[in-house]
């Protein structure tokens, strides 16, 4: 019998010889390569280094670059100019302006060798106020349309120069299989071949088609297949996880998208973040340099992703020779590139890495910044795109494009009785948290990493899909009210009702099933409650991902799944309403690129709705009920949720302690400890006592939310979440209020707010976040947190809380610095 260890070597174990084969579709340039080789040879070892590093905006300056020669650089998710929330296409200008003169800069006989500088324009250019935002990835698979995501990729480079940079991290070519994976949204279908279609597509749409004059001309950038390979496959969804797959599975499903996006020259390819059979791909040889740089003959650039070779077993987040010798050409050390610099240079210098495994690298950057022209185009400022920048980004054109893919990619799942389309000349509600809510409709990577906290006037131009029905319905001759709780003023004559998932990116969209809101049926039963009125009821359900939602299904007469639609919510009114002479304007013709769940249980039996399903106008069947038993037993927890509406959520309670230690339970109200140190009552913020109002009548006293057992934060501490608690300072006059998080025993973390919460406005209700790494150099151990909330403070003081979950949307952030 094989040991467990002996298995996994032969499990990962890579047999390049039965992959297919893909050819590079750019001819040997004898010119090009006389070129590279010239400028190689007036490079010094420490030149030719920093062309492999990749630093962040916010960790690296124009002098670094000039100083270190560096070859790149990102703004990553939170990343704008200036370390700034949000930025406009004239900063990205001015900033990138500046790291390429600092990259050109020959003094001290310096070669000069212009920058690529990445982002992650994923669905537009997202990072940039005023942009076109397409609908999500997971959306776009739905129309099964591949030269529409050719007319995305064209838009989305056009908005990328105009802003002055030159290189987007996109597309992704996963293929989920597991939609618990917080990132399933970022790929276009579960279905391999699909991927393959739209992964070729959208190569061709960002760079240009190879052989015409337009390949990475200046309006044009240079784009990524990633992520290199299996993200999509993990064992339970989990980012960054494993996938436990032969390699069968992996070549015909997981890679699919690669031979097709190498052979229409996509420049880059981005190693995963993931491991195949417990070996990291940062580190895999027999993948990155023996598959995909031999049997794929990929010619491009191997980078890697946001220190993701600090994982490699033997490394840290400056030191990875292993990623270097296995076929990584530029790593990604966001803030860790100056560590990463020194390191290589002193592994090159002493072999470690050798010379003709760094001049490989080294050229495959150059060839690929020649062939982008970057040598030749002057500052990105004085490009033909980003000299008008005003009328590119954001464009009526792209939004036209954007309108287009919305209709597309809408799937009508269930249309009973008929209900759709909608006479816009009716009485028409729009209800649920969605339905004037140009964020929850755009998703994570929006703006900010995470897509959250931010508000409709952060997107100009943009418009919401409440706003979209309500134009519609009143140019023809038709009312609406919009009312995110569906409270009316005059009964309408239909309600439709958007509501969906809160924006997410990456790891902290990973869930355990694939239950909605688990724990939360607020928007199920505000559907029940207009259907209950005799009102009919069309759900617009936004998602990144199919999720469990018979019940919604079951109470609604039509549901659509809309997806992450983006920026221009009239594309969904375009579907359900009619014109104003009562015609058919646009018909549903999105069919499902992901099959939908019968249950809450990942890859429990047949699909509920299959791969391809999706109604018409011209489907009269109702749809049966569908059944409600979820599969998954026992209570279910709201994920990183604590305290909603002044209450302890399942699988949490609520204590009060005084300067004793004896505990209370909080969990009804009023109540107080026994030394009479602190009391809770309740009160009123947007509802019926949805909230408690905490009195401190001594110094020592606390309340607390303790888990079952301990949760494990570790990853969201280092993806940058915050505890968020929504409160009101009614009284603090000793300032000595602090947020904690225990672990148990005399494990703890306690970060104090006082004196920040003491220059709030009293009365004014305010979201409050710390970072969770606070209570990490505070000394909790987040991997073990066993009470994810504590609140203490001194005599006198008067706090009132609502709310206690993890999040990044809040109004002021403690900085534990202070």
């Amino acid at each position: 019998m094989q040991s467990g260890q002996a298995w996994a070597d032969e499990a990962a174990t890579v047999h390049p010889g039965q992959w297919p084969r893909a050819t590079w579709p750019l001819p040997k340039d004898a010119a090009l390569e006389q070129r590279v080789a010239s400028l190689m040879a007036r490079m010094t070892v420490e030149e030719k280094v920093g062309q492999l590093i990749q630093a962040d905006i916010l960790s690296v300056t124009p002098d670094d670059v000039r100083k270190y020669r560096l070859g790149s650089i990102l703004a990553g998710g939170n990343s704008k100019p200036h370390g700034a929330l949000l930025a406009n296409a004239e900063q990205w200008k001015e900033l990138a302006d500046a790291f390429y003169r600092a990259s050109m800069d020959t003094s001290g006989g310096h070669v000069a060798i212009p920058l690529l500088f990445g982002i992650d324009a994923v669905h537009g250019h997202n990072n940039v106020v005023g942009a076109t935002l397409f609908p999500q990835n997971s959306a776009l698979g739905s129309a099964h349309d591949p030269e529409l995501i050719r007319e995305i990729g064209a838009a989305t480079a056009a908005e990328v120069r105009a802003t002055g940079l030159n290189w987007t991290f996109a597309p992704t070519v996963a293929v989920p299989q597991d939609v618990r994976w917080g990132r399933s949204y970022e790929g276009y279908s579960q279905d391999p071949q699909l991927v393959a279609q739209y992964g070729a597509a959208m190569v061709e749409g960002l760079q240009g088609k190879v052989g015409s004059a337009e390949f990475l001309d200046s309006s044009h950038v240079v784009a990524t297949a990633k992520h290199f390979v299996a993200d999509g496959g993990t064992k339970n969804g989990k980012d960054q996880g494993d996938a436990q797959i032969s390699e069968a599975t992996l070549r015909s499903v997981h890679a699919a998208g690669y031979p097709p996006a190498i052979e229409a020259g996509v420049q880059t390819v981005m190693a995963s973040f993931s491991s195949w059979n417990g070996e990291k791909m940062h580190a895999n040889k027999g993948l990155l340099t023996d598959v995909l740089k031999g049997r794929l003959d990929f010619q491009g650039i191997v980078v890697g992703d946001w220190n993701a070779h600090g994982q490699v077993p033997g490394c840290s987040n400056d030191d990875c020779p292993a990623a270097i010798n296995a076929g990584l050409d530029m790593l990604m050390g966001p803030d860790s590139w100056r560590g990463l610099y020194e390191h290589t240079l002193a592994e090159v210098k002493s072999g470690l890495i050798s010379q003709s495994r760094l001049d490989d690298a080294v050229a495959r950057i150059l060839r690929v910044k020649i062939r982008a022209g970057l040598f030749g185009q002057g500052a990105p400022s004085t490009l033909p795109l980003a000299m008008k920048s005003t009328e590119v980004v954001g464009s009526p054109a792209h939004r036209a494009i954007a309108r287009r893919a919305v209709r597309e990619t809408l799937v009508l799942l269930k249309n009973n009785g008929g209900v759709l389309p909608i006479d816009p000349r009716q009485h028409i509600l729009v209800a649920g948290d969605g339905a004037d809510n140009i964020s929850r409709q755009s998703g994570g990577w929006t703006l900010t990493w995470q897509g959250a906290g931010l508000k409709n006037e952060n997107f100009p131009g943009a418009q919401s899909i409440g706003a979209g029905l309500a134009e519609q319905v009143r140019a023809a001759g038709g009312t609406t009210e919009i009312a995110a709780d569906g409270h009316y003023t005059r009964k309408p004559d239909v309600a439709v009702v958007v509501f969906g998932e809160d924006p997410y990116a990456e790891f902290q969209g990973d869930i355990p099933n694939l239950m909605y809101r688990p724990g939360d049926d607020h928007d199920l039963e505000l559907i029940r409650q207009l259907h209950g009125q005799g009102i009919p009821v069309v759900a617009v359900f936004l998602s990144g991902r199919p999720l469990w939602v018979n019940r919604e299904i079951n109470a609604a007469d039509a549901f659509v799944a809309a997806w992450l639609p983006g920026s221009e919510g009239g594309g969904v009114a375009d579907v359900l309403l009619r014109t104003r002479d009562g015609r058919i304007g646009h018909d549903f013709h999105g069919k499902l690129a992901y099959a939908w769940p019968r249950s809450a249980v990942a890859g429990d039996g047949p699909a509920q709705f299959p791969l391809g399903y999706g109604l018409t106008y011209a489907d009269h069947a109702d749809v049966p009920t569908l059944p409600e038993a979820s599969g998954i037993s026992g209570v279910q927890v709201p994920v990183g949720n604590y305290l909603e509406r002044g209450k302890a959520v399942h699988g949490y309670t609520f204590t009060l302690a005084g300067g004793t230690g004896t505990a209370v339970s909080a969990d009804v109200s009023p109540a107080e400890t026994a030394d009479g140190s602190l009391r809770m009552t309740a009160l009123d913020y947007k509802a019926q006592e949805d909230a408690r109002r905490f009195s401190w009548n001594k110094d020592s006293a606390e309340l607390a939310i303790h888990a079952q057992s301990p949760i494990d934060l570790d990853r969201e501490t280092n993806g940058d979440v915050l505890l968020v608690t929504t409160l009101r300072v009614d009284a603090l006059p000793t300032a000595q209020a602090w947020i904690g998080m225990e672990c148990g025993g005399h494990c703890q973390g306690h970060v104090a707010i006082g004196a920040q919460l003491a220059k709030l406005a009293p009365g004014q209700w305010v979201r409050v976040g710390v970072p969770l790494k606070c209570f990490r150099a505070a000394g909790a151990d987040m991997h073990h947190i066993d009470q994810p909330f504590v609140l203490g403070a001194g005599n006198g003081d008067v706090l009132a809380i609502h709310r206690v979950a993890l999040g990044t949307d809040v109004d002021q952030v403690i900085d534990c610095a202070k």
